[in-house]
């Protein structure tokens, strides 16, 4: 039987059956299921599966496939050194940030982008508490997002700014939550749908023994059930993987064109002269915070290569 997976923790996973709509708990047959690539975990909210009812028992099944992913948003775990899948089959993933409280992150989104790309998904930018004070370099930021091409859609919990045409974009669609904890991301969900604040407390109380705290990705189906919102839990950190050093100026679009007429081939744009990026950042033409979240991930990247 074919079922959608809608949260899971500790390999336990509620998997809602397509043919009779009921949810089961289920678990792995055998415990281990066989992948190319090695994943910390190895089911995600939004997965398709095949399972077989544990006979007897009809709200209890075990997990024999997982059908091939249209796409993923997945980060590199370093504690497993693997990677983890934070939700997957979605239309959309929105990064939610605020202006001010707390900080706005673009390096966030610029970590969110690549790991999008890679995942073969489309990014919006939802930025929350507008009615908060937005400061010039934020706003600055969000258009360089939207000449890249990234819907940016303004929100308030307060006075409800921004909410109804949030509700009219992911009509029908199921969608992607991703930002830090503070955000806001819990207080949209509940307005796009009410009540979805107590049910994934419910589940949050039964999966985690009593804890009110949800630091697992759960599906929350609209109203209308045409379509789903994944809620992640809050994301400290956003580790890139896959990806060489030399490779990283090809996930920042906005270098490629730039990056021909550096004097170097191979130009990593960090210390190496006649460097046409960071020319392009004296000029503010690249923008130096977007700049700065570069140099950093590719520190990272470049140290990473060293220890390993």
């Amino acid at each position: 039987m074919k079922g959608l997976v809608l949260w899971g923790i500790n390999n336990i996973f509620t998997v809602k059956g397509l043919e009779d709509g009921i949810q089961r708990e289920c678990r792995i047959k055998g415990k281990k299921m066989d992948f190319e690539t090695r994943f910390y975990n190895p089911l995600s909210a939004g997965d398709l599966v095949e399972f077989d009812v544990i006979e007897g028992e009809e709200h209890r099944a075990l997990l024999l496939s997982r059908y091939d992913r249209t796409n993923y948003f997945a980060r590199w775990n370093k504690k497993g050194r693997a990677l983890q899948t934070l939700a997957v089959n979605m239309e959309t993933l929105y990064c939610i940030v605020s202006p001010e409280s707390p900080p706005f992150r673009p390096r966030f989104i610029d970590r969110a982008l690549i790991l999008a790309e890679q995942g073969h998904l489309d990014v919006g930018i939802i930025l929350n508490k507008c009615d908060q004070n937005i400061p010039d370099w934020v706003q600055t930021r969000l258009e360089d997002f939207k000449t890249m091409g990234i819907p940016v859609f303004y929100t308030s919990c307060e006075t409800g700014e921004g909410i109804d045409s949030l509700k009219e974009e992911i009509k029908g669609k199921t969608i992607g939550f991703a930002g830090q904890s503070g955000v806001g991301k819990s207080t949209i969900l509940n307005l796009l749908i009410p009540g979805a604040d107590q049910r994934t407390a419910e589940v949050s109380e039964k999966m985690c023994r009593g804890k009110h705290t949800t630091n697992f990705a759960i599906m929350i189906p609209h109203a209308d059930e045409s379509g789903y919102i994944i809620d992640t839990p809050g994301i400290r950190d956003l580790l890139l993987w896959g990806i060489e050093s030399p490779d990283l100026s090809h996930w920042f679009p906005d270098f490629q064109d730039l990056e021909e007429d550096c004097t170097f081939k191979g130009c990593r744009h960090l210390q190496e002269p006649g460097c046409s990026v960071k020319k392009a950042v004296e000029e503010n033409i690249i923008n130096p915070d977007r700049y700065e979240s570069y140099s950093r991930m590719m520190t990272e990247l470049m140290d990473n290569e060293q220890k390993y």
